[in-house]
């Protein structure tokens, strides 16, 4: 049975309709690149995502790749160990928007126009739209034990995602902000060498069960450290677009998802 918004998110505690509200997320997100709202979610709806994600995973498709950070085909330019051809790995789980349960509240939030009025206001978009494909508006990640995502630049200029499950141990989300300026074509190699070499200070988000995270990754290093332990870490990815009838490419979502729909 669908719950009202108000029992899925902690609204007392982020009213979303608030100006203000808006305006401090909207700064944050400016100056640091990432907002983090820990406890955006109740108790009760971490509670019931982490029964749904348990009882759901075994519809997960798992992938384990090797890619460079850029997400791309090698540049035969470049030598096997430059930064810029350097591979690292990635491996983990996904359910997608079609195998979410009908009355999951993770459809509820992603639909609820005052959250996405919100996120707009936050990310200062004019619009956001789900996916024309079925598979690419909601997914959900699972990574066990050894799982992790390596170092890597995002294409889109931000990521919106929730923690459900944090894993007993490792899968700590790192980055390194503003390595590259992608817009002005600056790939910055030498300072992406030194952060794969691990000569760069990272940042930690703290990321607990329950917590709302937007990043802009676009021109941010980041990686997930390996999981340690026996509990899975789950993680949504809450996906829109600036403009509408938009689909993940055939490619993408064969990689990702291991179909098409």
């Amino acid at each position: 049975m669908e719950q009202s918004l108000a029992d899925v998110l902690n609204l007392d505690r982020y009213p979303l309709n608030s100006a203000e509200l808006r305006a401090e997320c909207r700064g944050t997100l400016d100056e640091d690149g990432v907002l983090v709202l820990p406890g955006f979610l109740t108790t009760a709806a971490i509670a019931s995502l982490q029964s749904e994600g348990a009882e759901n995973q075994h519809l997960a498709y798992y992938t384990a790749d090797s890619h460079n950070i850029y997400l791309s085909p090698p540049d035969p330019e470049y030598s096997a160990e430059h930064p810029r051809n350097r591979q690292v790995s990635s491996s983990k789980g996904c359910i997608t928007t079609d195998q979410i349960p009908a009355g999951s509240a993770l459809r509820q939030l992603y639909d609820a126009p005052v959250f996405r009025e919100f996120l707009c206001a936050v990310l200062n978009e004019a619009e956001l739209h789900p996916y024309a494909d079925p598979l690419s508006s909601i997914n959900l990640h699972y990574a066990g034990a050894g799982q992790e995502l390596g170092w890597h630049f995002d294409n889109s200029s931000f990521a919106i995602t929730l923690m459900i499950q944090d894993p007993e141990d490792g899968g700590r989300f790192e980055y390194v902000k503003d390595v590259r300026d992608a817009d002005s074509g600056d790939m910055n190699y030498a300072f992406s060498g030194k952060v794969l070499d691990g000569e760069v200070p990272t940042k930690t988000l703290s990321m607990g069960a329950g917590t709302l995270v937007l990043f802009r990754g676009r021109n941010s290093m980041h990686r997930v450290t390996p999981v340690k332990g026996q509990r899975k870490r789950m993680l949504v990815v809450l996906a829109y677009n600036t403009e509408p009838g938009i689909s993940l490419s055939e490619s993408a979502r064969m990689t990702f998802y291991g179909r098409l729909e």
